[in-house]
């Protein structure tokens, strides 16, 4: 079995429950207030675990973030490449309505202490084939693409959250794109699914590329072809790690077995699971409870 090498932010998450999202200049209590682990890497690391995938974590945490790497380590990921450095570690601010959605605001705190070295000395130690899954909340992800690639690593990657940097990357080096609507829209500067997917293709003909279109299903792009996947009904509670779900879950029955539709039906499976619960982390559905 392939390690999948997943270099990704570790957060705490503040997880307030209100009955809107806060508007400008107002001040709005809230119903509770819970901590949770999180971080889009953390979360897709418990997802991957969960899926019994050979995961190793790549991250940085603060100080005060040893709970966290411990965390890891009991659900049973690799944390030998989780280092502690002088920044505090990163959070997130989460707002959740009643109807399930969520608003966040991300501070990076040591997701952000990672250099170009630190990718070509981290990757080292893997071998080829193996598979590197990145997303955006962490310091050189292009680097970590570009010394992947030399090392023949299989590279995935979610440009979540999107900015305008995600455009300088070396996407044509990524062989797995995956990607909500909104960073779609981002990178293709479309704003329908059928126009988002033709131009995706049209920009990475030799890159698989997964679009998440939340209630409306998961398509996959492969060559001339579209497989969509219709959304497994559920009831949602909370939504903020279902994204996250569905990638580890894809991920780790791609590499099981390499059927992508398979992969892709498996993670809408698992999301529909996730958003019933509340928290990140906390809501990954084990793959015993989907079998």
């Amino acid at each position: 079995m392939s390690a999948i090498i997943n270099a990704g932010s570790i957060n705490i998450d503040h997880v307030y429950a209100v009955d809107h999202f806060v508007r400008p200049g107002e001040t709005l209590a809230s119903s509770t207030y819970r901590i949770f682990s999180g971080g889009k890497g953390f979360n897709q690391s418990i997802a991957l675990a969960r899926a019994n995938a050979r995961v190793h974590h790549v991250g940085h945490i603060g100080s005060e973030g040893d709970w966290l790497r411990e965390r890891l380590q009991r659900e049973g990921v690799d944390t030998r490449w989780v280092g502690t450095v002088e920044a505090p570690t990163g959070h997130a601010i989460i707002q959740v309505t009643p109807e399930g959605e969520n608003a966040i605001i991300i501070t990076a705190g040591a997701n952000h202490a990672f250099t170009a070295n630190d990718a070509t000395a981290i990757l080292s130690n893997f071998a080829p084939q193996d598979i590197l899954l990145l997303q955006n909340e962490i310091s050189a992800v292009g680097e970590f693409i570009q010394a992947a690639a030399q090392k023949g690593l299989r590279v995935v990657f979610n440009p979540a959250p999107m900015t305008e940097s995600v455009k300088d990357f070396a996407l044509k080096q990524v062989d797995c794109l995956i990607l909500n609507t909104v960073e779609a829209a981002g990178l293709t500067g479309e704003n329908e699914p059928e126009h988002m997917a033709r131009t995706l293709k049209t920009l990475f003909p030799q890159t698989q590329i997964v679009l998440t279109l939340g209630k409306a299903g998961a398509w996959l792009l492969q060559e001339q072809e579209i497989i969509k996947q219709p959304a497994y009904p559920a009831e949602a509670v909370d939504t903020t790690a279902a994204g996250d779900t569905f990638i580890g879950y894809f991920l780790a029955e791609w590499e099981r077995s390499g059927q992508a539709e398979r992969a892709l039906d498996l993670a809408s499976r698992a999301a529909a699971i996730c958003v019933t619960r509340p928290g990140a982390a906390d809501s990954i559905p084990f793959l015993s409870e989907l079998t």
